[in-house]
């Protein structure tokens, strides 16, 4: 698809340079009012728990000291404990995900955007194919990146976003990034995307608490958002308003 530059009219994001639209799934891609993370943290730490041989709460406590310092529990017991990831990740995303929402107005505001649209998780590319698909979202995307096609380094790890960048001829200055974590924000921005933060009232299982901001440029509420919103639909209607 050619990209037809956007216009900018007062009070718009000013995007008309972007032909490459990227987006994180979990707590971005939905609200994470929706408290799916939450189930898959609940099964983190149960597979945890097995593999190593030790207690919940020891469980959870490695769970979020490997989260801290390599990015994601996934790879800390690769690194640390060279666990093959595939049973890891078939297990923490076989979750209920009735709790969302088929997105009408999301898959509007998405079909209308000029150029390409990705998905960007550290989650699986199984998991990004069903949370769109349960979202009425499927054939929306140009492409889905999980952890696996980023050889299982992880957002905010640098080599992720080059891998991200190289497997679909990414420019950087040409693409926006929309994460609800700041730290993931942070190297997609150095890179020279234009930024994003989705924000919530919820609380992010992870320990990252989350604020709802209202939408439109951060105004140094976040070093790593050149915009902030609390509502990605809207955001994205703003952008390109209906017809």
């Amino acid at each position: 698809m050619t990209a037809e530059p956007l216009p900018s009219a007062p009070g718009q994001p000013d995007l008309a340079h972007i032909r490459d639209w990227v987006f994180d799934l979990d707590n971005t891609l939905y609200p994470a009012e929706c408290d799916l993370f939450a189930e898959i943290d609940a099964r983190m730490t149960d597979f945890v728990a097995r593999y190593l041989g030790v207690d919940a709460g020891a469980a959870r406590r490695l769970q979020k000291r490997y989260y801290a310092e390599y990015g994601t529990t996934l790879k800390g017991l690769m690194t640390l404990h060279g666990m093959a990831p595939q049973a890891f990740l078939d297990h923490v995303h076989d979750i209920d995900l009735s709790p969302l929402p088929v997105d009408r107005s999301l898959r509007r505001a998405l079909e209308r955007l000029p150029g390409r649209r990705f998905v960007y998780t550290n989650g699986s590319r199984r998991h990004a194919e069903r949370v769109t698909r349960q979202m009425g979202l499927q054939g929306v995307f140009d492409g889905l990146f999980g952890i696996e096609e980023g050889a299982f380094h992880p957002k905010p790890d640098p080599r992720s976003y080059a891998a991200f960048c190289a497997a679909f001829d990414v420019a950087p200055e040409e693409a926006i990034f929309f994460e609800d974590l700041e730290r993931n924000l942070k190297p997609a921005r150095e890179m020279g995307f234009a930024t994003v933060l989705v924000r919530s009232d919820a609380q992010w299982t992870a320990g990252e608490p989350a604020a709802a901001r209202p939408a439109g440029r951060s105004h140094g509420q976040s070093p790593c958002a050149d915009y902030v919103t609390d509502s990605l639909a809207d955001f994205l209607q703003a952008v390109c308003p209906d017809p």
